[in-house]
């Protein structure tokens, strides 16, 4: 384990300041998918000022469906019931075209499921199989769909100018689905910048043998994979995608879920610690925290945590015995 990617927020940055947990493992990721583009350059200008020479990485939203200006700032869901979102409340106002009846949609990386009950462009009606409140900035998904929707986004692009403009360390493509995906994005990246293609789709899996080669990173993103293969696969296309990238010697990232306890409590479960220690072992090149440290309460100790493990396995000793 080589690195840690930490998202930014109102957490770390803010409430925490970057010096107060900065090392050079660290690369400090900005989520392009919340606020403005000022806002973006405003988090890159703020982190430079803390640590000049910290890592960044700009983190393109991608061609996600994500929710946008919902009422109320949120909107209860109910299990068994009914619900209706305005096309509006979309990032990508088109979404209705490509629902129908009965399909099913997963939203917050698959913590809500629903099923679509009726569109027209004005609102999507769904019927949620969850209980909860689903606000801002999340993701809703449909299998299948991306394949007639961009690969970049107008924000993406702007992203990209904003990197290039900076002079970033590392960009980070979502929602890869093919290595003309990756060729479209590079073409647009300075030279010097860094691509990490995230590895979210089935498509991707399915073109890993293509898409390797073109890079020198990869990020494996548990929560939006999920969506596409079902939860209970993770592990084996994880191990699957792992072995697949050390044949290439790309490195890889492992996100969604890490230390997720974290965001609200000051230690980890027994069962995150023993995966953390896996991926360790794994042969990993790093971990990406999200909620963890942009809102989380205890970015210190999640830090903390990391270091620790990073320690134990490299003193790693049983009984006095290597």
């Amino acid at each position: 384990m080589k690195k840690y990617i930490l998202t930014v927020g109102p957490a770390l940055l803010h409430e925490v300041p970057v010096t107060e947990i900065h090392s050079d493992k660290n690369i400090y990721r900005i989520n392009g998918a919340h606020g403005s583009i000022a806002d973006i350059e405003g988090y890159i200008e703020e982190i430079r000022s803390q640590v000049p020479d910290a890592a960044i990485l700009m983190d393109l939203p991608g061609n996600k469906v994500r929710t946008k200006d919902v009422p109320n700032n949120g909107i209860e869901l109910v299990k068994g019931e009914q619900f209706t979102i305005p096309s509006e409340c979309f990032n990508y106002p088109d979404f209705y075209k490509h629902l129908k009846p009965g399909m099913t949609a997963w939203a917050n990386d698959s913590v809500f499921e629903f099923e679509v009950a009726a569109t027209d462009s004005e609102k999507i009606t769904f019927l949620s199989k969850s209980d909860g409140i689903l606000i801002n900035g999340k993701g809703v998904h449909v299998r299948g769909m991306h394949k007639d929707i961009p690969f970049l986004f107008e924000k993406d692009r702007q992203l990209i100018q904003t990197a290039n403009k900076y002079h970033l360390e590392y960009v980070g493509l979502s929602f890869v689905r093919s290595a003309e995906n990756v060729e479209e994005a590079k073409a647009l990246l300075a030279e010097n910048i860094k691509v990490i293609s995230k590895i979210e789709t089935l498509d991707a899996v399915n073109q890993i043998n293509r898409i390797l080669p073109l890079v020198e990173y990869i990020l494996v993103d548990r929560g939006d994979l999920s969506t596409d293969i079902g939860i209970i696969n993770i592990p084996r296309y994880q191990k699957y995608i792992i072995e697949k990238a050390q044949y290439y010697d790309v490195r890889v990232f492992l996100a969604t879920q890490v230390l997720k306890n974290m965001e609200l409590k000051p230690i980890p479960t027994i069962g995150e610690i023993e995966a953390l220690y896996e991926i360790y072992k794994s042969g990993v090149y790093g971990v990406q925290m999200s909620e963890e440290t942009a809102v989380g309460k205890y970015v210190k100790e999640t830090v903390r945590v990391l270091n620790d493990m990073y320690q134990s396995v490299n003193d790693e000793t049983i009984g006095g015995i290597c």
